[in-house]
């Protein structure tokens, strides 16, 4: 049967790769944990506190040596999502240059936009945020950006520590005149949703943010803020019963978890009625 020649291990790295590359949220995260995860486990996020720091007088001792507390957290690796979709003969479909991977592409946009809305809504529920306001000119929306921005900076996120705005489409029609742009010739960029720079921080634009139903909860944190890891991808092609096609699964595994709370802004905003 044709799906028995599947070429199974290539398209899952090809799909794992096309769907990072693809997501938005996810590269903004400590991803260091990648590979180390399976179906069901949890991953622990070492951490540590900061000693403090003490007077040393000349000719006497100092204090006992201090055991800082352990800030370990654990993350689950509790998601798992699919997709299932027919191919008339994948034999053919591999034969055909670039067919088997505009098939493989729709999966991983797919599943790009639901790990993004995921991290997405994690990150919204787990940091620091604004009460909800009504923005209506730009003015009202660079405030909040600056009040974000002042927030990470009392809590020592320093201005050399690369830091991300992910706005909605709609707030950054009110911002824009105040973003640094990159240019539109960049598509690298643009596909990862970055449009330019505001007050040292990377803007980019996104329609996968959390929405409670009133608010858009836009984000504005460094890149140790959230931990994210996908563990599992895997694709498996198979005969539907009375069907003349083939079928194609895909699994992702992963999860995420707010590990520095601190380093992480949410901005509750919705636009004003007109």
């Amino acid at each position: 049967m044709a799906f028995e020649n599947f070429k199974k291990t290539i398209w899952s790295k090809y799909i794992q790769l096309e769907t990072s590359k693809i997501c938005v949220m996810e590269e903004d995260c400590n991803t260091k944990f990648q590979g180390e995860i399976g179906v069901g486990k949890q991953v622990k996020i070492i951490g540590a506190g900061r000693p403090k720091v003490g007077t040393y007088i000349p000719g006497s001792n100092i204090a006992a040596a201090e055991t800082p507390a352990d800030t370990s957290v654990y993350m689950n690796i509790d998601q798992f999502k699919y997709t299932h979709f027919l191919v008339d003969d994948i034999d053919e479909a591999q034969a055909v240059d670039g067919l088997m991977q505009a098939y493989m592409k729709g999966s991983a946009e797919e599943l790009a936009a639901t790990r993004d809305a995921y991290i997405a809504q994690i990150a919204a529920l787990g940091g620091t945020a604004s009460t909800s306001t009504a923005v209506s000119d730009a003015a009202g929306a660079k405030t909040l950006v600056d009040n974000g921005l002042v927030t990470l900076r009392t809590n020592g996120v320093k201005i050399s520590t690369p830091t991300v705005l992910t706005i909605t489409p709609w707030f950054y029609n009110y911002l824009k005149d105040y973003i640094v742009n990159y240019g539109t010739d960049n598509m690298e960029l643009i596909r990862k949703g970055i449009i330019g720079m505001y007050n040292g921080a990377t803007v980019k634009i996104s329609n996968n943010l959390y929405n409670d139903g009133t608010d858009d909860y836009m984000l504005l944190r460094t890149k140790d803020a959230v931990a994210f890891a996908a563990g599992i991808s895997k694709t498996e092609a198979y005969r539907p019963d009375l069907q003349f096609s083939d079928a194609v699964k895909v699994l992702d595994t992963y999860g995420a978890k707010v590990v520095r709370q601190d380093e992480l802004y949410v901005i509750k905003a919705h636009k004003a009625q007109e």
